[in-house]
């Protein structure tokens, strides 16, 4: 017999909503509370917030330093989430993932000791150096929120994100997501180098050793009914025409090599309705869509290698369809 070892998480069934209003307020009130701790990160900030809101998971790229870590431990303290960073190596079992069952001596019973992804913030810190194996097991429970171990299937807890790093630079022993396994992420968020008054800000503030803390805004519940109201933001048919025409034609230019599937339809409509509930709005505007689809679609298209050797990349490719999509007025 396998019983489940105690554990500090637990699993929020929250069915109710709020006012759109309500998570506008609350929204603000995290990117501002965020803002007030990291420094020249604010569209990066908003983005992570609108998957968490939309239940998706993102994945962040960038080198080392640019406090990527940092950005997902805040976002947990102002949550008021449980958070775990997973460190994921070349030797890194889909055990220490998700968990394992181990023998209790004093009661004579195997215990399933429960792995870092039973947390609501799960950072996953250089996803690249993963091996596949690995990568598949945490690639499983972001798309079925559960884990299955020995014919037992446990619930993860809600709200639950995953947020995976991944240093574009150095390439030496590591395993590079495969294009159908990047296009579970919601989001590919690319972190820049901070410009010169960011980077002497951050200076200032280290040395002058300024306070830290943080206020806990919200709690696993609040975040759920947040998630429950934006689903309920209302899309006009001629925003899901422009959606549609957005993706459809990625997969009829001629440099792309690899067009978004209806899934990214699918991320563009969730991503854009929690973007106007985070705005006040109970409805889908055509800029919503707009300022999104870049980050929605930039590691689920593939271009063709002349594409890429004139030096072309996806964002570029992107604003040009959207310069050429007919938009609803």
């Amino acid at each position: 017999m396998t019983t489940d070892e105690p554990n500090e998480t637990p699993i929020v069934e929250t069915t109710g909503t709020m006012s759109i209003d309500e998570v506008r307020d609350i929204t603000s009130e995290i990117i501002r509370e965020c803002n007030r701790i990291i420094v020249g990160k604010d569209e990066i900030l908003l983005n992570v917030l609108i998957a968490m809101l939309a239940n998706g998971h993102v994945i962040l790229e960038g080198v080392p330093g640019l406090a990527k870590t940092y950005m997902a431990r805040t976002y947990a303290s102002i949550l008021g989430c449980a958070f775990k960073r997973i460190q994921l190596t070349v030797d890194t079992l889909p055990a220490d993932l998700l968990g394992s069952n181990v023998f209790n001596q004093r009661t004579g019973e195997f215990w399933f000791r429960k792995g870092p992804v039973f947390s609501n913030l799960v950072l996953a810190d250089e996803i690249n150096r993963c091996p596949p194996k690995s990568q598949s097991a945490l690639l499983e429970v972001m798309e079925e929120r559960q884990v299955s171990i020995e014919g037992v299937t446990r619930k993860l807890p809600r709200p639950f994100l995953i947020i995976a790093t991944q240093n574009p630079v150095e390439q030496e022993g590591t395993y590079p997501l495969p294009e159908a396994q990047l296009d579970r992420f919601m989001f590919r968020l690319i972190l820049d180098y901070p410009t010169d008054d960011e980077e002497a800000e951050v200076i200032r503030r280290k040395h002058l050793g300024e306070s830290t803390e943080l206020r806990v805004l919200a709690d696993p519940s609040t975040m759920v009914r947040m998630q429950n109201t934006c689903q309920t933001v209302f899309l006009e048919e001629d925003v899901i025409n422009y959606i549609r025409d957005i993706v459809v034609r990625t997969r009829n230019d001629p440099q792309i090599l690899l067009g978004g599937s209806p899934r990214a339809s699918l991320v563009l409509m969730n991503a854009s309705k929690a973007r106007a509930a985070m705005h006040g709005r109970d409805y889908v505007i055509p800029e919503d869509v707009r300022k999104l689809s870049v980050q929605a679609l930039n590691h689920r298209l593939v271009l063709k290698p002349e594409a890429e050797l004139e030096g072309l990349t996806v964002e570029r490719v992107v604003t040009k369809i959207l310069g050429e999509v007919d938009c609803p007025r």
